[in-house]
């Protein structure tokens, strides 16, 4: 009995030793797609990268990992956005602006189209005569002039202001469709032709007739006045003959600040 206790602590001990002096085995993962050092990486026939401790003499060939790439920063946030969006009613992650979301707005001319365009139906509980079709930036653009121009300057007159007449949003065209002029705001999404505003009585303020007429002139001049900041571009009567029956409003950036004429 004794001699069998002995043999057996001796096994014990001979495999602890065994165990103690064979190589250890890391148990860390490695991520998924880790390239050794000056290992070239190759999907043939052609190089697209080689790992960064080698200096590549190719300028050509740059390194790239073979990790899956990260989301996008506010991916999620916009995709909620976009949810929420639809069950209100709304666009552009803006409650006050109502419409339907089109997405990209493709065509034909080379510079005509539009990403990620809107088909806006109401600003800050102000309605469109015709929906616009216009990008984002645009439709936020018209929401702050109507809450900081707009109601402020029709005050209570006709009950307040209820309508915009809208006379073109999106249309994929030449500058005032001049025949080899530049493509113009409108063929991007970015600009909106206000003809008139629609009063809650039913009157209304229009450009082609009141401009420079009595008071109802006088709120047209500051309604113009008003559009300069918020939009890039703002055109009157004044401007040519081609806007003598509505102001042209659009979203395009000049160094020098907002062109207004």
């Amino acid at each position: 009995m004794k001699g069998w206790a002995l043999g057996l602590i001796g096994a014990v001990c001979m495999a602890a030793s065994a165990s103690a002096n064979a190589p250890t085995t890391s148990l860390r993962p490695v991520a998924r797609g880790e390239v050794h050092p000056g290992v070239i990486i190759r999907v043939s026939p052609r190089v697209i990268g080689v790992a960064p401790s080698v200096k590549n003499p190719d300028k050509s060939i740059v390194y790239r990992s073979l990790r899956p790439r990260m989301r996008p920063s506010g991916l999620e946030d916009r995709a909620v956005e976009r949810i929420l969006d639809d069950v209100r009613g709304s666009v552009c992650g803006d409650p006050s602006i109502l419409g339907t979301h089109v997405g990209e707005v493709a065509d034909k001319v080379d510079g005509c189209g539009i990403s990620d365009a809107v088909r806006v139906t109401s600003v800050a509980g102000i309605g469109l005569t015709s929906a616009a079709l216009i990008d984002c930036p645009t439709a936020k653009s018209l929401r702050l002039w109507v809450e900081r121009g707009l109601k402020p300057t029709i005050g209570r007159r006709g009950g307040g202001a209820d309508k915009l007449r809208i006379f073109a949003s999106y249309s994929c065209r030449t500058r005032n469709s001049k025949k080899g002029a530049r493509i113009s705001e409108h063929g991007k999404g970015r600009a909106v032709d206000i003809g008139a505003v629609i009063l809650r009585d039913g009157s209304e303020v229009t450009v082609k007739s009141d401009w420079g007429r009595g008071r109802k002139g006088r709120m047209l001049r500051d309604l113009h006045e008003a559009a300069c900041g918020p939009f890039g571009t703002v055109l009157g009567p004044k401007s040519d003959r081609y806007h003598r029956n509505h102001f042209h409003f659009d979203t395009a950036r000049y160094r020098s600040g907002t062109y207004c004429k």
